[in-house]
């Protein structure tokens, strides 16, 4: 389900109250495939809710420059809701989770296992509260970057 900030405090507030366990992704998600669901379903298995932040279109043009987000945020949301491990999808604006992961204080944070080479953000604010980050592997050979490349060079 596709959830507004608010409602989201509101259902950590309940899990909480339930003693179960919400991992926290994030992520642009354009064009989505298989890649994207190999890492939902390992991060998933991490607890009892996933929950995706969504960067909104603003945030992805910013980011991935012009020409993007392929698909718009709202359709990306439904698109994530939808998948079997995804419990809801937030959109938020802006540039790192940083703000999303203050307000929701998951007991997991999850990205692809790149960031062990490179710096991660919101690991700092994650460990802060004493959450625990974990890194997922990506499935080699699948990124919506490579898709856009194999799409282009078709004839």
């Amino acid at each position: 389900m596709l959830i507004d900030l608010q409602t989201a405090r509101q259902r950590r507030a309940d899990l909480r109250a339930a003693q179960q366990t919400l991992v926290l992704t994030n992520g642009h998600f354009d064009l989505l495939h298989v890649g994207h669901l190999d890492y939902l379903e390992k991060a998933r298995a991490l607890g009892d809710a996933l929950w995706v932040g969504l960067n909104g279109d603003a945030s992805t043009r910013r980011l991935k420059g012009a020409g993007r987000p392929l698909v718009p945020a709202v359709e990306r949301a439904r698109l994530l809701a939808a998948l079997e491990p995804v419990s809801a999808a937030v959109i938020f604006e802006d540039d790192t989770a940083i703000a999303l992961i203050e307000t929701l204080q998951p007991d997991i944070y999850v990205k692809g296992g790149d960031y062990a080479a490179k710096f991660l953000p919101e690991r700092s604010t994650v460990e802060a509260y004493g959450g625990r980050v974990v890194l997922i592997d990506y499935l080699p050979d699948h990124s919506t970057s490579r898709l856009i490349e194999r799409i282009k060079a078709l004839p």
